[in-house]
């Protein structure tokens, strides 16, 4: 069984329910699906996975939360690499440039994204959240 952790940081609950889409997405395709604030997630924890579900909203200047989220993916980023991996957010503003730059960067660390990374402006819809679950499944 395939073990997936969703880790993510969420400032007003809208990246937060996308991750619970995909961790229903992971869950529907057989997978073990483990949801885990960003905060208590560290570079020490990779290797229990398989795969990996990374959210963050559009912060500032469309960019990562540089308190909470931004050091923990720094940490880990340089051990994703042969790991299933895919990027999720959400955003208020702008078209979705940070997500861009977030794909660019984590590519340039030699992790292969899995599937396409998943957007919703402000609160998921259902075609988001549908988009969340097929998202979770391509890491099972």
């Amino acid at each position: 069984m395939s073990k997936v952790a969703i880790v993510y940081y969420s400032s007003t609950g809208n990246t937060k329910a996308m991750a619970l889409g995909v961790a229903e997405g992971v869950k529907e395709a057989g997978g073990e699906a483990k949801v885990i604030e960003c905060g208590n997630f560290g570079e020490d924890q990779v290797s229990e996975y398989d795969g990996f579900a990374l959210g963050c909203p559009a912060m500032g200047d469309e960019s990562l939360d540089d308190t909470e989220f931004q050091p923990m993916y720094d940490s880990i980023k340089g051990s994703l690499s042969g790991k299933k991996v895919a990027l999720f957010g959400s955003y208020g503003w702008g078209d979705g440039e940070w997500m861009r730059s977030w794909e660019a960067d984590i590519e340039a660390a030699g992790v292969t994204l899995a599937t396409d990374s998943v957007i919703a402006n402000e609160t998921p819809d259902s075609d988001a959240l549908t988009q969340c679950k097929a998202l979770g499944a391509a890491l099972v």
